[in-house]
């Protein structure tokens, strides 16, 4: 089936419907009444899929297993997830598949790496972070001649001695709305200066496939641009709300065809100066649900009052005033556009989260906001990380662009994802330490000393849960 929606062509094939599933998801009606969107229930509403690229059928390398251990792009990036994956369906896939799906795989699926387990106990034991977390590990060995070393290691989880240096864990970001990217992965280690998004991504295809798939080669040159191809022609978004409706009705714009539609370039609204047009930064990031704030609280009803607290919820995340203080990578930075930031400033959840209706970044900018604290994360490793030019220590879960760069200034940046689809992808942050998006919410209220309603935060909720 296929169709045309303001300049977005959606095809949905009914052998991808049952292919990229993994657990036998079936999708749900289309909440628009659209029945060529790709639609999910969650725990929310409705996620729902365009998909702008006319090869999305289980012939595209995405749904191909082009290494030894049967893994797919798809099987990390599941689309009722909004193309990553969640603990709940993880789960489900562990009880259907007694353990043997092949995201079960201990070279980067196994809390500890390279375990062999013999019994379905030992096996789910082995699993556990990815099992409860979504957390996929990653290894990393500090780069040569970085400003530090890891100086010891706390390990929960008891893994022992590692052939990398540091083993990570992280979930799988969104195979989707890739046209709305400034950097691949969360520490930006799939991008450089001198290339394109598009470049980027197709050398995470290449990395991705010797890795997590455990290739014996690289997958050819088309087969990476099916998949780049068909990824970048992807936009997911909440179509249906369980409270507030249909999230494109009364002129609002969500859901993902809307989104399709959302121009977007490098540094579009960047709030430091380097939008090539010189337009200046725009606060009002998130524009889909302005109308709402207009409508009447009654006689209409709930329904009418839902929609009001996301039109709230999306004004509160535009303008609330909060005091950004102490974030590296942007508190205290003097930047190549000649503009420079104080230690401490009044800004909105808009000033980091600058791409217009997308949320993410417009440029590189990997920022510390304290989500590596090992204190959130009590279930992964404590890495003491020692300063080797002033002897300084720090402790984290994650060094995260550090171990990229070596540079000591990067210890606990990571790149901030994408805002769209956020109800049917819990858990949040990088190590998945909120497990819903009240959680987030009041992570960032009590960071930035914000001193949100109880009202505030539940239309916060709201609006994200929206998007």
């Amino acid at each position: 089936m296929s169709g045309m929606f303001g300049g977005i062509k959606v095809v949905l094939c009914a052998a991808l419907v049952t292919s990229v599933l993994g657990a036998s998801r079936r999708p749900a009606t289309a909440a628009d009444g659209d029945s060529h969107l790709l639609t999910f229930d969650d725990a929310s509403g409705q996620i729902a899929t365009a998909i702008a690229s006319g090869a999305a059928d289980e012939d595209n390398a995405f749904f191909a297993s082009l290494g030894t251990n049967g893994r797919r792009c798809v099987t990390c990036h599941q689309p009722s997830d909004a193309w990553s994956i969640t603990p709940a369906h993880v789960q489900a896939r562990f009880a259907e598949s007694a353990g043997a799906d092949p995201i079960f795989t201990s070279n980067d699926g196994s809390t500890c790496e390279g375990i062999v387990a013999t019994s379905q106990a030992e096996r789910r034991a082995a699993y556990g972070l990815l099992l409860d977390r979504g957390l996929i590990r990653v290894g990393l060995n500090v780069p040569p001649g970085a400003e530090f070393v890891i100086e010891r290691v706390d390990d929960p989880n008891h893994c022992g001695p590692a052939t990398t240096d540091a083993s990570l864990y992280r979930r799988p970001l969104p195979s989707t709305n890739l046209r709305f990217l400034s950097a691949v992965m969360w520490d930006g280690r799939e991008s450089s200066p001198t290339t394109t998004i598009l470049q980027d991504l197709a050398h995470q295809a290449i990395d991705a496939t010797l890795g997590h798939a455990q290739a014996l080669q690289a997958p050819t040159p088309a087969e990476v641009d099916q998949i780049v191809g068909f990824e970048t022609g992807l936009f997911t978004a909440q179509a249906f709300d369980a409270q507030a409706g249909l999230l494109s009705a009364q002129r609002a714009a969500g859901g993902p065809i809307a989104l399709g539609r959302q121009p977007f370039f490098t540094a579009i609204n960047d709030p430091v100066g380097f939008n090539p047009t010189g337009a200046t930064f725009d606060p009002n990031v998130f524009t889909i649900f302005e109308y709402w704030g207009g409508l009447a609280a009654s006689p209409a009803g709930p329904r009418t009052e839902s929609r009001l607290a996301v039109a709230r919820g999306e004004a509160i995340f535009n303008t609330r005033p909060i005091t950004i203080s102490g974030v590296a990578g942007l508190n205290g930075e003097t930047f190549a556009t000649g503009a420079s930031l104080p230690g401490s400033f009044t800004g909105s959840c808009s000033v980091c989260h600058d791409a217009p209706n997308a949320g993410d970044h417009s440029v590189k900018a990997p920022l510390d906001i304290g989500v590596a604290d090992p204190a959130r994360a009590p279930y992964l490793p404590v890495y003491t990380l020692r300063n080797l030019a002033t002897h300084d220590t720090v402790q984290t879960t994650d060094p995260g662009r550090a171990m990229i760069t070596g540079k000591w200034k990067d210890v606990g940046k990571f790149k901030g994802p994408i805002l769209r689809g956020l109800a049917a992808r819990a858990p949040y942050f990088h190590n998945g330490s909120a497990a819903t998006l009240q959680e987030v919410v009041d992570f960032y209220d009590v960071r930035f000393n914000i001193g949100l309603s109880a009202q505030e935060r539940a239309d916060l909720v709201a609006f994200l849960r929206a998007l």
